[in-house]
């Protein structure tokens, strides 16, 4: 279900089929539907209204954007490396950036006061820093027309090159960070539309009026280059990733939010980035080095984050000798943070505990193997899942079913079980160490646009870190040398 106003009327006990079920429109839309307004049918959340008045602010965000697409084809590549340096030096600018820290400052104020967490909305000196990277690395991002394969007949000659998608819509939570992100898409020559976390919005608006905008004037680029939904409704997001014009929707964050908007874009035939549930997982097996197991584990809880560590699952051989360092590790996190730490445990390591050294910063708690999927949102206090599994083969399925087929780091001394793991784990990120190194920038030198897991099925054609030289498509051109060719 879903075009615009063929409804005037609507009563709660008119129905609607929802993956294949008739669904009661209900009071609360029939009440405040209006002519005009759209209905979205989802398998998750059933109808959600989208009022006019918020449709038509994306149809026009999106239509400036389209122009500017245009318009990109007509700009050279100086020019857009000309863009990241100019914001980047606004960022540096001491001025500037103390009036966006202001209008942070109240954000942050704001998001506490309502009890939200605040921990990636505050703009710190290294945020800024990151940022300013992320620039620089897209600035000096090599372009190239060169044709990306080739194939050569008799008298004529076929080339595959690149070319811009189109308009990239993202759905962002509320860090002030995500406009480096953003415009990385201008480096391939697509254009963006995104919406950012109400938390953020007077952030986002600030950066947008004294370091976005001011930069595409500077260096020739069209404004409507890339767009802030001047909205904070959760319909804005809906109406945005239900406009067919997309030619791809990137939700970034967690949970349903992130799988809602993902059902909504993909019933619209838009092509999805979802990131779905995070939390790294870790399988430990039969070690010595039981320090560097320690100091994998502390460092894979330095902060919150989706790639931090979540759940453990050590095999029952390794469990005597291994156990005591996976609690040294998440221990000293605690304590570089000065904070205490929580250990949610199966019955068989509730019972390994009476053999280890627990500090008192430390509470444990117990938990059911079908719940170890579950990603631990902690705010400043680490929080991490330890279960026990018969044997490696077993805690790798134990990840293939229970984890969102995300992040998985195997510590095992043995060759071979390290293969087994790689060979048989459904983990778009794989590795034998911390589980933080899941980040486009730092990994890869590419800032990264999003993060894809495989909650939901495998990405097609890429891998899991969406990057701004990744957002393609493909033109032929053919070049024909003798005029005798026929069919």
């Amino acid at each position: 279900m879903g075009g615009y106003g063929a409804l005037v009327k609507i009563s709660p006990h008119d129905k609607v089929l929802i993956d294949g079920r008739l669904v009661d429109i209900g009071e609360e839309i029939s009440r405040t539907f209006s002519e005009g307004d759209r209905l979205v049918a989802t398998p998750s959340s059933g109808l959600l209204r989208i009022p006019q008045a918020e449709a038509e602010v994306v149809k026009s965000c999106i239509d400036e954007a389209l122009i500017s697409f245009g318009a990109l084809s007509g700009v050279d590549d100086e020019q857009i490396s000309q863009f990241y340096a100019a914001f980047a030096r606004r960022l540096l600018d001491v001025d500037i950036f103390n009036q966006i820290r202001v209008v942070n400052d109240k954000d942050v104020a704001t998001a506490d006061a309502l009890g939200r967490s605040t921990t990636r909305l505050l703009l710190s000196d290294s945020m800024k820093q990151d940022m300013i990277e992320a620039l620089g690395l897209w600035g000096s991002m090599p372009t190239s027309d060169s044709p990306v394969d080739e194939v050569v007949h008799d008298g004529w000659t076929i080339e595959s090159h690149s070319a811009p998608l189109g308009v990239i819509g993202f759905v962002f939570e509320g860090r002030p960070n995500v406009f480096a992100d953003a415009t990385g898409v201008l480096r391939s020559r697509n254009v963006c539309v995104f919406r950012i976390g109400s938390d953020a919005f007077q952030t986002a608006e600030a950066i947008m009026r004294l370091c976005v905008i001011p930069s595409l004037e500077e260096s020739g680029l069209p404004t409507g280059c890339v767009v802030l939904l001047p909205s904070k409704t959760h319909a804005c997001a809906w109406a945005l990733f239900s406009d067919r014009r997309l030619s791809l929707a990137v939700a970034r964050g967690s949970g349903s939010s992130v799988a809602l908007l993902g059902e909504i874009a993909q019933q619209h035939g838009i092509p999805a980035s979802l990131h779905g549930t995070g939390g790294a997982w870790m399988v430990v097996s039969e070690t010595e080095d039981l320090e560097r197991l320690s100091r994998v584990v502390q460092f894979s809880l330095d902060r919150k984050v989706c790639n931090t560590l979540n759940t453990v699952v050590i095999t029952r051989d390794a469990l005597s000798n291994s156990l005591q360092a996976i609690i040294d590790g998440v221990c000293e996190a605690a304590r570089h943070r000065k904070a205490h730490a929580v250990l949610h445990v199966d019955e068989q390591a509730f019972d390994a505990l009476n053999s280890c050294n627990v500090p008192s910063i430390c509470a444990t708690q117990m938990i059911e193997h079908e719940c170890i999927g579950t990603e631990w949102e902690w705010e400043n206090d680490p929080e991490v899942s330890i279960v026990v599994a018969d044997d490696l083969v077993s805690a790798v399925a134990m990840y293939n079913r229970y984890s969102p087929s995300f992040v998985l780091s195997v510590m095992s001394d043995d060759a071979d079980e390290l293969e087994e793991a790689w060979r048989t784990s459904n983990s778009p990120f794989f590795g034998d160490g911390m589980t933080r190194w899941v980040d486009g920038q730092y990994a890869l030198h590419k800032p990264e646009l999003g993060l894809s897991n495989w909650q939901n099925g495998r990405t097609f054609s890429r891998g899991g870190i969406l990057s701004g030289d990744s957002i393609f498509t493909i033109r032929y051109r053919v070049r024909q040398t003798d005029s005798m060719i026929k069919r």
